[in-house]
């Protein structure tokens, strides 16, 4: 996993911090916030510094339930979406693409929930994510 950059708690990550790692990912970090700003009016989105991880995190939440986590590395970012295990045959009949599938099948579990990650190098991923996204609004 590459190493988080926002790891000052001072150091709010606003648009010009955000856009100064993401590199040429900055595209694709913008055309996944236009659609999520597009589709999913009512989704809030709150920077926070975790001292676990010693990073700041974007949560993603729709009203009281968190629709995914969002890190930045240098050159790049990641979302992550946690989903319950019961999750898994509706995971496996969607549209999702197959890597993402595997990927909740045979990844760790975190009790009864496990985690899907894509990490953004191009558009297709962007569209993974929409998906992903979208499943996830959706499950309930």
């Amino acid at each position: 996993m590459e190493p988080a950059v926002l790891t000052d708690p001072n150091v709010y990550p606003d648009d010009d911090v955000i856009y100064s790692h993401l590199g040429k990912t900055r595209t694709l970090w913008d055309n996944l916030f236009n659609h999520i700003q597009s589709n999913y009016s009512t989704v809030n989105k709150e920077w926070r510094y975790y001292n676990d991880g010693k990073s700041w995190l974007l949560k993603v939440t729709q009203k009281a339930s968190t629709v995914c986590w969002i890190s930045i590395f240098q050159d790049g970012f990641r979302m992550t979406c946690y989903l319950p295990l019961r999750a898994e045959a509706s995971i496996h009949s969607s549209d999702l693409p197959a890597d993402l599938k595997e990927q909740f099948s045979s990844g760790p579990s975190y009790g009864k929930i496990r985690g899907i990650t894509i990490v953004f190098k191009d558009e297709s991923d962007v569209q993974a994510a929409e998906k992903l996204f979208k499943f996830k609004m959706g499950f309930k």
